[in-house]
């Protein structure tokens, strides 16, 4: 990005998005193709357009931008957030917001977006879905032991929690298998040499490949620990608060949790992980957080393995990092 770059700032909904440039000029597009071609005909040549990554409504527009060859870059939410608390802005508007996403355009150097294609696109539906249909398995399954519970549960109830809960087992055992399909046509050898690593579950390592795009969108495994919010957060001030260690929470929730599942398995079958958690435990600190150590390790080691294209040797210094 140059100093002539002209930024435009732009806060997206799934009917609108609010649009406002260096010069403070605001415009508002509906947020469909025709929309989409009206802001187009606005942004110079060499323009840079921002905004935030909104779950799926930026999708669209940031792909059709990249496929006209238009600059664009797709920032954290929670940073352009911190932005403006520091700003101690009083007012919250798509037109502020739309301002200040132009604002953080401005003063940091943000990174240029990706198109996906189609594989990779369908990759993170299919995650999406996936996620979604766990979530509603694990709530049929608490249901059912609630029911279980009560001791005389109806049995109208409990068949049909069965057979919701068989439905969704069939249909995440499909979702499963198509990801898996896709990423072997992709990134079959990435995908093995992710799973030699001890502790490393086939379903993250396959979740690990598709949100990094095969890891190329992190330069270094620290970027990669806290984009999945796995490093842990210490409080200490003076002498009396002294809070307890835990996981900072501020990345990707659900490959946080694999990760954080995988730590279990790491501690007692992968060598570096295991003399990690041990030591940590042997210094007095809680097991707690020597998990959330081994998890951060496990990251630091897929992304080792994933940079050198080669499979995991415990005994090579750069996986162990």
């Amino acid at each position: 990005m140059t100093k002539s770059t002209k930024i435009y700032g732009v806060d997206i909904s799934k009917d609108v998005f609010d649009v406002m440039d260096e010069q403070g000029v605001h415009q508002k597009f509906s947020n469909d193709p025709g929309g989409f071609k009206s802001f187009m005909k606005t942004v110079e040549k060499n323009g840079l357009v921002v905004m935030e990554a909104t779950g799926y409504y930026h999708y669209r527009l940031a792909q059709f931008l990249y496929r006209k060859s238009i600059s664009v870059s797709v920032v954290n939410p929670l940073q352009v957030k911190r932005f403006i608390q520091m700003k101690l802005s009083k007012i919250k508007t798509d037109k502020s917001d739309a301002r200040a996403i132009c604002e953080y355009g401005q003063k940091n150097d943000v990174p240029l977006y990706n198109a996906l294609n189609e594989s990779q696109a369908e990759c993170l539906q299919l995650f999406r879905l996936l996620d979604n249909y766990l979530k509603q398995r694990t709530a049929i399954k608490n249901k059912l032991h609630g029911e279980e519970v009560l001791g005389r549960p109806s049995r109208v109830v409990y068949h049909s929690l069965n057979r919701s809960l068989k439905h969704l087992d069939k249909e995440i055992d499909q979702l499963e298998s198509r990801l898996l399909t896709l990423v072997k046509k992709e990134q079959q050898q990435q995908l093995t040499h992710l799973k030699s690593i001890p502790g490393l579950g086939t379903k993250t390592a396959l979740f690990l490949i598709v949100i990094t795009d095969g890891f190329s969108k992190f330069e270094t495994a620290s970027q990669l620990c806290s984009y999945v919010g796995i490093t842990p957060t210490i409080r200490v001030s003076g002498s009396r608060i002294r809070g307890k260690s835990r996981i900072s929470k501020k990345g990707n929730k659900k490959l946080r949790n694999l990760v954080f599942l995988c730590a279990f398995s790491a501690c007692k079958h992968n060598k570096g992980c295991k003399e990690l958690y041990d030591r940590l435990v042997d210094k007095g600190k809680s097991k707690k957080l020597a998990l959330i150590a081994v998890a951060n390790k496990l990251l630091k080691q897929a992304f080792a393995v994933a940079k050198s294209g080669r499979p995991y040797d415990e005994n090579y210094r750069s996986q162990l990092a």
